[in-house]
């Protein structure tokens, strides 16, 4: 998916949220328990009652590497069940070099040899271009790059500061001269609220996947206050608040129900910058 297919989706379905399939199996509804593949049942269910809402779905891939064999095919069998017209991405927080580097953008991106082909894979940047430009081989794929995380520790290497600004600023700078907003992305945490507004004076262009809406205490209204561009420019993720909602037989309709709240949320922000 371009940046123009893209941009339409989220035109058309009035969103940009991202719904994440961390599926862990031991908070699942225990009614699945029985069936065979337990783990894509419950994947299955809340694609079904989500994919009119998002115009993403990621999935952490830890879920299901931990699986082992079962759970990589499990992995591509949810990918194959997303539909078509909906972005994904393989949250697999690769960093490595050279040839291996280029193993695992194979491995997500070539369905040839891997079975997979998402359209997006999460990269760490610590060990500079060549940890990255072996994914932007890939001309027609995406890659989003961890600039500003989340989590409370984020700070002990994100926010070392010298003449040229935080590590985040100069590791966007810098990522920024390998590839153009049409192929690279940047991973920015929710929980850094006015953060955005400095992010957008140096990558003003370049959608931004945002975690930590929600559960993690992220708010929606900030990320969009500082973040939002002329094309929307961001894809908010949520994963617990939306998958484990309900915890019964009636567990879609709980996804659905958390995940129309957003939308409805995120359409009026769409409002402020394009007709909708």
């Amino acid at each position: 998916m371009n940046r123009q297919q893209l941009i339409h989706q989220i035109k058309t379905k009035k969103t940009f949220l991202c719904v994440g399939l961390d599926t862990d199996i031991n908070k699942i509804p225990k009614h699945l328990l029985s069936l065979e593949n337990p783990v894509l049942a419950f994947n299955k269910q809340i694609i079904d009652a989500t994919k009119h809402l998002c115009i993403a779905y990621k999935i952490n891939t830890a879920f299901y590497e931990c699986l082992g064999i079962k759970g990589w095919q499990t992995m591509i069998d949810t990918l194959n069940y997303i539909p078509e017209n909906i972005f994904t991405i393989a949250d697999a927080k690769r960093g490595d070099i050279g040839n291996t580097a280029t193993m695992y953008a194979q491995a997500f991106f070539d369905i040839q040899a891997s079975g997979m082909s998402f359209d997006a894979v999460t990269v760490a940047p610590y060990m500079g271009a060549d940890s990255v430009k072996p994914f932007l081989a890939f001309a027609d794929k995406w890659t989003i790059l961890l600039a500003l995380t989340s989590n409370e520790s984020g700070k002990d290497f994100q926010f070392i500061k010298n003449d040229d600004g935080f590590l985040y600023q100069q590791v966007i700078k810098k990522a920024n001269q390998w590839a153009n907003p049409n192929q690279l992305m940047y991973v920015v945490g929710a929980t850094r609220g006015q953060a955005f507004e400095d992010i957008r004076k140096i990558a003003p262009h370049n959608f931004l996947l945002v975690p930590g809406v929600g559960q993690q205490g992220g708010s929606l209204a900030d990320v969009c206050k500082y973040g939002l561009n002329a094309d929307c420019g961001l894809i908010v993720n949520s994963s617990r608040g939306i998958i484990y909602a309900g915890a019964d037989e009636n567990f879609a309709n709980a996804a659905h129900t958390e995940a129309l709240k957003i939308q409805q949320e995120m359409e009026v922000e769409l409002a402020k910058i394009f007709e909708v």
